[in-house]
């Protein structure tokens, strides 16, 4: 029986999502596609996760991007479209996941890669990950969010430089992506899993109201005009201070304790 295309655990609130194709530079396939998806509605619908990682298998790639050989063809068939919908929830893309999203980048960071990490918040690469968006050199789009996503992220030059040279010589380094804020932190690839673990620790530790209330806010305000952007942040604010957490959080800091928030 081979293993699942994507490996999805839960423990104490912290959900970890590992791409397992490791002899593909963990290329995406369909069932890696449907394995993503799966798990972020799992993340997204089960109440005792507050915090996932996401990251690849083995010590060579987060992900390739698409697998050109075996998934990427499906583009071509006029039936592609239709099914479209159905996968770009593993690219966090059109998807409402207000939870946090951790990347522990661990190795090539390509392609569909790229368009996955674009969904994540916090970032943390091993020190020899690679970055590209490859999909311009063999003629094909990146669809799923990087075009609207990276233009946002990271300097526009940069973005574009990635963008339009693709895998021709357009690659960065993790110290270059660290450097044009692409990511977090760069750390040796021994502390790479620590180092994510230790971010989910301390998100965890959070409101987790106000964890989800702060990122549906940062993204619901994205290119909205200013005044109705405070209306929305208002609208999660008031959500927040008049929730059963904010009342502990306040007895807590008063009592010198940690908090035991209920999320709600």
């Amino acid at each position: 029986m081979s293993e699942p295309a994507v490996l999805y655990e839960k423990k104490d609130g912290i959900a970890t999502v590992t791409i397992n194709r490791p002899e593909s530079l963990n290329a995406m396939d369909a069932e890696v596609m449907e394995g993503l998806t799966n798990a972020w509605i799992d993340v997204r619908d089960d109440p005792a996760v507050i915090v996932a990682i996401v990251t690849g298998a083995g010590d060579k790639s987060f992900s390739s991007g698409g697998n050109l050989k075996t998934y990427i063809p499906q583009a071509t068939e006029g039936t592609y479209r239709a099914k479209w919908d159905t996968v770009v929830p593993g690219m966090l893309r059109g998807f409402d996941l207000y939870k946090p999203v951790i990347a522990a980048v661990n190795g090539y960071c390509i392609a569909g890669g790229m368009e996955l990490l674009c969904g994540t918040d916090i970032r943390v690469a091993a020190e020899h990950a690679t970055f590209a968006v490859a999909e311009v050199r063999w003629g094909l789009f990146p669809g799923g969010g990087t075009t609207v996503r990276l233009p946002r992220q990271i300097p526009y030059c940069m973005a574009m430089e990635l963008l339009l040279v693709g895998g021709n010589g357009g690659r960065v380094t993790a110290q270059e992506a660290l450097n044009a804020g692409l990511v977090n932190k760069v750390v040796p690839l021994a502390d790479l899993m620590p180092v994510a673990m230790d971010y989910a620790q301390r998100l965890k530790a959070n409101g987790p109201l106000s964890l989800q209330a702060i990122k549906r806010s940062v993204l619901m305000t994205q290119g909205v005009p200013t005044e109705l952007a405070y209306h929305i942040e208002s609208q999660h604010s008031r959500v927040c201070f008049e929730s059963d957490d904010a009342k502990e959080g306040l007895k807590a800091f008063a009592e010198k304790r940690s908090a035991n928030f209920k999320g709600r």
